[in-house]
This record gives structure tokens, C-alpha cells and sequence, in this order.
């Protein structure tokens, strides 16, 4: 079969990778052990489709990462409906609105009113052990932690392997399989090996950088803040009742140690005051890192029997809270073509899978560079983009038909799951 209805069918087959004595056999590989590969992977062990994950760090390591912290409403709904969402809702918390700061005043904005959509505040390492919990524990499913030169072979014939060194006897292992789920982030493997006259890679580079923050500190907020000020884009986010993500707009090639701990507190109270504001719950930084802002998507998302999902094949800023989103979104629509391909011999869904997840990937892309020039347009130092930067905002915070579009957006309403 082909994998995706606009690929060309290939000149040169990629050479397969030295073979082991014994090479092993699975149906589907997955690389990369976050949000996409271990929903993919929980989607395909409860259709008993055969399937093997691989990832680089420990497990300990990747129920730790810090990452995103938020959910949109139709995701939660979609992993409750997999059995794969109880402790997930036995710990939320849901926000109903957010609250913009500008021009030293406070504006609330009733997103679940407007839209009857709330997110769900679930840090993403909570989220990928309950994951791999339910995979691995629960399930009995097939994970192999700290794998390393990891070597997808094959991709473009019927035949396609991963190659990988066994951490602890340092032999190389082979998995005959036929199909690779690339779901191994943006600085994985798998991407690589899309043919560069078959793909485009379409990116944009928003010109800043924000300088993320993890805060042991209770949120000062019961909602997300986001402050527009000319000094700077400001952030805050809660991430459980003691610890609060949050951001500061700064250059993209900032050295974090420029940011010393009273440094950041000075900036974050004079970015997110504002009259009647409660004032901010200080306490020491854990996390300091400056993340150059920029997005990019792969076109098309598969290649002869290589799938690429979440970050692998398309990066959002975390200017509009999408990337996890995105990496489940993903993940379901192929666990479910590929279990329609296994259980009824139908691959409409393998084959429509790049045009489906793209239409919104475009989306989300297109809501992140509008939200930006929201965010920074104060702090643009051009008087141009500042004003209208302003008017999209009280455009949004006045008008009920706009309300409800960047709502709708801001929320991912619109999806099939």
C-alpha cells in the first residue's frame, strides 16, 4: 500500500541497516515515548495490534521533563473516551477564563461562557506517566528505555526496520516491522529520514525569545494572566497549587544567566500589574531557560511506511498552549487508521493522514503568529504594529461575534474527537 495518496513512488530504496544475528519482529515501531507515541502506543495494545516503543531516556527522566501544562477540553475527552483520562480527571483543574493586563488594568475574558469549552491545567510529565503507566504496567505493553543510535531503515519499501543499541549489552538490535511511527520530538531521528525532494518544511521565526520560568511558588492567579506591556510579553500559568510556570518575553538569543532571581521578580511585577491585581507569590526559580521563538511543519506527515506525529512534525511556540494538542490530535487519527488497516483491511485513513492532521496543524499555526502579534506587539518598538496589535485585543475583549472566534481558536473547538 502507500502510505500517503501525494507521495512519489521512490527511485532509490533506502538501504536497510545491518542486519543482527536474530533480528526480532512487531508490527508497528514507535519512537519516542511522550504524549504522541504513548497514545499511539495505548491505542494500538487495546486493539491488540503489535507494537514495540522505543525512547532514548530513562523512564524516570521522561516523568519528569518539564513541559506543557494544558489541555483542551475535546483532548481530555478523546483520551477519557480511550479508558486512558481517570487519574488525568481525578487531578485537574479546569480554567474558564483567562485575564489579559495592558495599560495597568485587569480584563477578564470568560473563554467557557463564550464557548462552553474549558481547559484542563494536567502538566505534561503527569500526563506521560499515567501514559506509560497504563502502557507499560496496566496493559503489558513492549517499552525499551534508553535504546541509542536509534536507525530507521527501509522506510520507502514493504520491509521497514528500526535498528538500535541495547543500553545494557551494547549489541545492536533490529525490529522488522511494517510500520515506523516517528513520534520522537524535534530534535529526534525520524524526521531525518524523509527524502528532502519529497518533503517541504515550511518554518517562521517570530523574532523573540521568552525566558520560561518554573517558579516554587503558589499560582497568584486563579486563571492563566497573560501581561502585554512595552517592556515585554509576561506569562503566568499555574501548574499545581505549588509550583507556577512563568514567562517573560526577552532576546531570542538571551543567556538565562543574565536573569538573575531578582532580576526576573522586578520584571514579572511591573509586566502583570495592574490595578485591584493580587500581588505576585515569589519564591525560588527551578527552571530557567530561554526558548527561541519559532515554528515549523513537515508536508506531508508520512513517507512510504514512515508516519511522523507531534513535534516531529510540526514545532509550536508555546505562545497559544497548542503542542501537546497537536501531539494527541495526531496520535489518534493514526492509532485509529491503523487499527482500521489491521482489523478491516481499510487504509483510507493511512492514506488521508497527512491531509487530515495538516488541516489542523495549519490552523493552530495560523491562531499562534495572530496571538504573537498580540502579545508583542507593545514591545515591538514599531508605534505601527503596537496599535494594532491593541485593536485586535480590545477588538476580542468588546465584541461578542469576535469573542467567540478567538475563543473557539484559543479552545480547539472544532474537531471530529
Amino acid at each position: 500500500m502507500t502510505a500517503d495518496a501525494s507521495a512519489p513512488s521512490a527511485s532509490a530504496p533506502s538501504a536497510p541497516a545491518p542486519a543482527p544475528a536474530h533480528p526480532q519482529r512487531t508490527r508497528v515501531v514507535i519512537v519516542g515515548a511522550g504524549p504522541a507515541g504513548l497514545t499511539l502506543a495505548n491505542i494500538l495494545r487495546a486493539a491488540s495490534v503489535d507494537c514495540v516503543v522505543l525512547e532514548n531516556e530513562s523512564r524516570d527522566f521522561i516523568e519528569q521533563r518539564p513541559r506543557a501544562g494544558f489541555l483542551e477540553e475535546w483532548a481530555v475527552r478523546a483520551l477519557e473516551g480511550r479508558g486512558l483520562a481517570d487519574r488525568l480527571l481525578e487531578n485537574t483543574v479546569a480554567h474558564t477564563e483567562c485575564e489579559f493586563r495592558f495599560a495597568g488594568e485587569r480584563h477578564r475574558f470568560p473563554y467557557a461562557d463564550v464557548s462552553g469549552h474549558r481547559h484542563y491545567v494536567y502538566p505534561q510529565p503527569l500526563l506521560v506517566t499515567d501514559l506509560v503507566r497504563e502502557y507499560a504496567d496496566v496493559r503489558g505493553g513492549d517499552v525499551r528505555f534508553g535504546v541509542r543510535d536509534v536507525e530507521p531503515a527501509g522506510i520507502d519499501t514493504d520491509r521497514p526496520s528500526v535498528a538500535y543499541t541495547d543500553p545494557e549489552t551494547g549489541e545492536r538490535v533490529r525490529l522488522d516491522c511494517e510500520f515506523i511511527a516517528g513520534c520522537d520530538g524535534a530534535r529526534g531521528v525520524t524526521r531525518d529520514r524523509m527524502p528532502s525532494e519529497h518533503v517541504t518544511v515550511a518554518r517562521h521565526d517570530f523574532g523573540v525569545g521568552w525566558l520560561a520560568l518554573l517558579a516554587e511558588a503558589p499560582p497568584s492567579s486563579d486563571c492563566v494572566v497573560f501581561g502585554i506591556h512595552p517592556r515585554g510579553f509576561a506569562g503566568h500559568m499555574a501548574r499545581s497549587p505549588q509550583v507556577t510556570r512563568y514567562y517573560l518575553e526577552c532576546p531570542p538569543d538571551d543567556d538565562p544567566e543574565n536573569w538573575s532571581h531578582e532580576r526576573v521578580w522586578a520584571e514579572l511585577h511591573a509586566r502583570l500589574g495592574a490595578e485591584g491585581a493580587r500581588p505576585l507569590n515569589e519564591g525560588k526559580l527551578i527552571e530557567k531557560r530561554v526558548l527561541a521563538m519559532h515554528n515549523y511543519v513537515v508536508e506531508p506527515m508520512a513517507y512510504g511506511r514512515l508516519y511522523l506525529a507531534g513535534d516531529a512534525a510540526h514545532l509550536l511556540a508555546p505562545i497559544g498552549a497548542k503542542g501537546m494538542n497537536l501531539a494527541i490530535h495526531d496520535s489518534l487519527l493514526l492509532g485509529d487508521a491503523l487499527v482500521a488497516y489491521y482489523g478491516k483491511g481499510d487504509d483510507s485513513g493511512l492514506r488521508g493522514y497527512s491531509a487530515a492532521c495538516l488541516r489542523r496543524v495549519w490552523q493552530y499555526q495560523e491562531f499562534s503568529q495572530w496571538l504573537s502579534d498580540v502579545y508583542h506587539g507593545a514591545s515591538s518598538g514599531d508605534p505601527f504594529k503596537a496599535g494594532t496589535s491593541m485593536a485586535r485585543l480590545r477588538r476580542i475583549l468588546g465584541s461578542p461575534a469576535a469573542a467567540t472566534g478567538f475563543a473557539e481558536l484559543f479552545l480547539g473547538k472544532d474537531t471530529d474527537y
